[in-house]
């Protein structure tokens, strides 16, 4: 249990926040960076090699890619399953405001928010001890990370997790797909070029699409030009007012900085979608897959030996010829 005691709203035992918040997060980064290795070295890293797949850098990427599948593959509908129990669902960004502020959750909201905030953690150990080889565009990929995990950290303490939990489903979901694409594109599958098309639309939906909307709602009350659509729920729905001793942030200051760190996460988004969308152009003109984010492939050539038991057959089961031995 983390957060101070349970209380009793109802018939659900909601838990608020507390110092054994920060132990719990700790916890679970480290327990996150053992499973990532293990998973990666004991099961992913067979399958690459069952595949077929032999470059050393390619290997590691599919294995990185695999891990992010597995864990959005999970993060993703549980995160939709925790916002379906919520005012928030769906994405509906009246539910993010009403009933501010929001102290305390239920244990498996509770547990979501924080095991995500672990799994945040643990991408920056990632990032900083360059466990993973850095990428073309790896000075927006830290930019990326450093707006997350403050975002995690001020949507926290602020109490603004429902707008949290909104924001991190969008994210959970693409992050599934992308990564997906990539195993594919590896494999060299013959799905790759029509499953990447999905994948940009279900990027373009919960990345831009429903940020936008969760932004539009951060804006001054009143309506967008020439349209019907009304924005300033933040402002307009509950309690607007800088109380500390109620906690109560949700007010004129909070305002803008929520809408800053948003709109910074929204440009790296709109920059990745445009490299997103030249790789789709260059497939369809030249039938060529390559993520541009990603470092050069070319220039790592070197071959992982095939695994052997210790009688020197070839662990895949496969028949090969002798080999004369000088």
């Amino acid at each position: 249990r983390t957060g101070t005691l349970p209380a009793h709203v109802g018939n659900v035992t909601q838990y608020g926040k507390g110092p054994r918040d920060f132990a719990f997060v700790a916890f679970y980064t480290v327990v996150l960076t053992f499973t990532r290795e293990f998973l990666m070295q004991r099961a992913i890293r067979p399958i690459g090699l069952w595949c077929g797949i032999r470059a050393r850098g390619k290997l590691s990427r599919f294995m990185e890619q695999f891990y992010t599948a597995i864990y959005f593959g999970v993060a993703g509908p549980l995160g939709f399953w925790v916002m379906s129990r919520t005012p928030v669902w769906y994405f509906n960004t009246v539910g993010m405001y009403e009933g501010y502020p929001h102290r305390a959750h239920e244990a498996l909201f509770k547990a979501y928010y924080l095991l995500q905030a672990s799994y945040w953690s643990q991408q920056g150990l990632v990032l900083m001890l360059q466990l993973e080889k850095p990428r073309k565009d790896f000075k927006e990929l830290v930019l990326h990370h450093i707006i997350t995990l403050a975002l995690i950290w001020c949507s926290y303490r602020f109490h603004f997790t429902y707008m949290g939990v909104a924001v991190y489903v969008t994210h959970d979901v693409s992050d599934f797909f992308i990564a997906t694409s990539k195993i594919f594109n590896y494999l060299d599958f013959w799905i790759t070029g029509p499953y990447f098309v999905m994948f940009l639309c279900i990027w373009a939906y919960l990345r831009h699409y429903i940020n936008l909307v969760v932004l539009k709602s951060l804006l001054p009350p009143g309506h967008i030009p020439y349209t019907s659509i009304r924005t300033g729920e933040f402002a307009t729905v509950g309690p607007y007012e800088l109380n500390w001793e109620t906690q109560q942030y949700k007010c004129l200051i909070s305002q803008p900085m929520v809408f800053f760190l948003l709109a910074c996460l929204q440009t790296i988004n709109i920059i990745w979608f445009f490299l997103l969308v030249r790789i789709a152009l260059r497939y369809l003109i030249k039938a060529e897959q390559k993520d541009e984010r990603s470092e050069d492939e070319g220039e790592e050539e070197e071959e992982v030996p095939e695994p052997r038991m210790a009688n020197g057959l070839p662990a895949n089961g496969k028949v090969v010829e002798p080999v004369a031995v000088e």
